[in-house]
């Protein structure tokens, strides 16, 4: 019986190889398809126009970058990927990169250089308007939101690469507004505004990180939408062999790009093994009853610097050196330890309220950093000075700043501002030097200061402190004589001089 099934087996007839012309064949079946039933039903008349007019140079393209750009820096400066994400929606880069793609994949030169020009108008724009608006704010500090928009690496450019691929698809197909908006504009506003943070305040650093993000993207979009119109069938009045020249420069642009972006993504996979190995070897010095916050790890420094605070109930004398041995032996590199111990109980839950002790107080004292900050920049804002011309006392609590004459503004405005200023900071001392302007004049009533005379000395008094200088004070000697006398009590420098008038005139002695 086996023997006859193995004799049938034998006349089956045994299956060959695929030929290559069925592989051939099968490829040509395919094309065939995708050029009936995908390409021929595109209208690639309708596409073309639409991209053509919305590709363009117009007031509302200029408009929608300068919001989109104003709602990104602002997004940055606060931190708030919420606020980034509504800069992202707008998109107004979107149309003119797209129509870049479509004119190269039809060889149109003058529908390309008019997209190059919206573009340069675009990104200049954007970019001098953040750096504007970076410029007049308080907040110039480089935000966890900035700070991810320095550093672009090879999955950046696979992010581009899958939204170009899905605004492509999407414009042809006439569906823009369902995927464009997220796909393409994702990738370039908010790096462009970092660029413009980089500018204002002259980091160079975020200005060449944040730049070399923004082109990678846009050229990733541009040419891989260009790939996609000529995917779809968008035919190019260039000939064959600049067609072949074509696509081999634009595999080429994705190669040079990749090839940076490679390192870049493999620096930052090894930083980021690199904080695994630093925190494993930190917990593992001072075993299971220590806290550790999270260390610190300056990778741009020679050596490598570690910095970490750790509550632990015994203290361990040779920590630091103990712990940069076995870090050099793992990452291969120099490395400097410096751990600060707090010793604590040995309570299991000591060293956890001795961390959230100190994380409060350090909370604490950055509110109160954030409150002196604010203080400073709110003094030279009044005062009329820049920032570094304000004198802060932390130990006493004082803020001091000598005002410039401003213009329409009397001795009693710059005392008002000063108590403003002062309300705000319970605590604190505000002193406001005033410029020396003209004093008033004491008037009297039944021989005594009146309403107006009151509030005129009080000011006397108030801009004699602030400035140092000395009060010359004229008229008759049974009104001068006491107002001197109150004054200089007050710790007014005064000189009385006798004159004539039913009022006493003040002035400075030096002017």
């Amino acid at each position: 019986m086996t023997d006859v099934a193995a004799a049938a087996g034998n006349d089956s007839p045994k299956r060959g190889p695929i030929s290559k012309y069925t592989i051939l064949r099968a490829f040509a079946e395919m094309r065939a398809w995708w050029q009936e039933e995908v390409v021929g039903q595109t209208n690639h008349a309708e596409t073309i126009a639409r991209v053509r007019d919305e590709s363009l140079l117009t007031t509302r393209y200029v408009f929608m970058i300068a919001m989109s750009a104003g709602i990104a820096i602002l997004g940055l400066l606060l931190s708030s990927p919420a606020v980034v994400i509504g800069a992202m929606l707008l998109s107004p880069l979107m149309n003119p990169i797209i129509g870049t793609g479509f004119a190269l994949a039809t060889g149109d030169a003058q529908w390309l250089r008019r997209c190059a020009r919206a573009l340069a108008v675009g990104c200049g724009l954007a970019v001098l308007f953040c750096a504007l608006i970076v410029v007049s704010s308080p907040l110039q500090t480089v935000t966890s939101e900035i700070a991810a928009r320095t550093r672009p690496n090879l999955f950046d450019l696979l992010v581009a690469l899958f939204s170009a691929l899905a605004g492509g698809y999407a414009v042809i197909r006439g569906r823009e507004g369902t995927i464009v908006g997220v796909a393409i504009a994702t990738a370039l506003m908010p790096p462009l505004a970092v660029v413009g943070f980089g500018l204002a305040t002259m980091n160079w650093t975020v200005f060449f990180g944040a730049l070399g993000l923004f082109v990678t993207n846009f050229v990733t979009i541009a040419l891989t939408a260009a790939v996609m119109a000529r995917f779809y069938g968008y035919r190019s009045g260039l000939s064959e062999r600049q067609s072949r020249v074509q696509s081999l420069a634009i595999v080429a642009v994705f190669i040079a790009l990749a090839i940076p972006l490679g390192f870049s993504l493999r620096t930052i996979a090894w930083e980021a093994n690199g904080q695994r190995v630093v925190n494993q070897e930190v917990k593992a010095a001072f075993g299971a009853k220590a806290r550790v916050d999270q260390p610190v790890v300056s990778w741009d420094t020679d050596p490598v610097n570690v910095t970490a605070s750790v509550f632990t109930p015994e203290f361990r004398t040779n920590a630091n050196t103990e712990i940069a041995k076995r870090l050099e032996e793992r990452l291969g590199t120099p490395v400097a330890v410096n751990i600060d111990q707090y010793r604590v109980g040995t309570d299991p839950g000591a060293a956890e309220q001795a961390a959230l002790a100190q994380a409060r107080a350090k909370e604490q004292a950055e509110a109160n950093e954030r409150q002196i900050s604010g203080l400073g920049d709110r003094m030279a804002l009044v005062a009329g000075i820049g920032r570094d011309e304000v004198m802060i006392d932390r130990e006493n609590r004082r803020v001091m700043a000598t005002a410039r004459q401003l213009p329409g503004l009397t001795l009693g405005g710059y005392r008002e501002l000063e108590r403003r200023v002062s309300s705000d900071v319970p605590g604190w001392t505000v002193l406001l030097r005033p410029p020396s302007l003209t004093l008033p004049s004491i008037t009297f009533e039944d021989g005594t200061p009146d309403e107006d005379g009151a509030k005129a000395l009080a000011l006397i008094a108030w801009a004699a402190r602030r400035t140092g200088n000395t009060v010359v004070l004229s008229g008759a000697d049974r009104d001068a004589n006491p107002i001197g006398e109150q004054l200089a009590k007050s710790g007014v420098s005064v000189r009385v001089e006798t004159g004539r008038g039913p009022e006493v005139r003040a002035s400075w002695a030096i002017q």
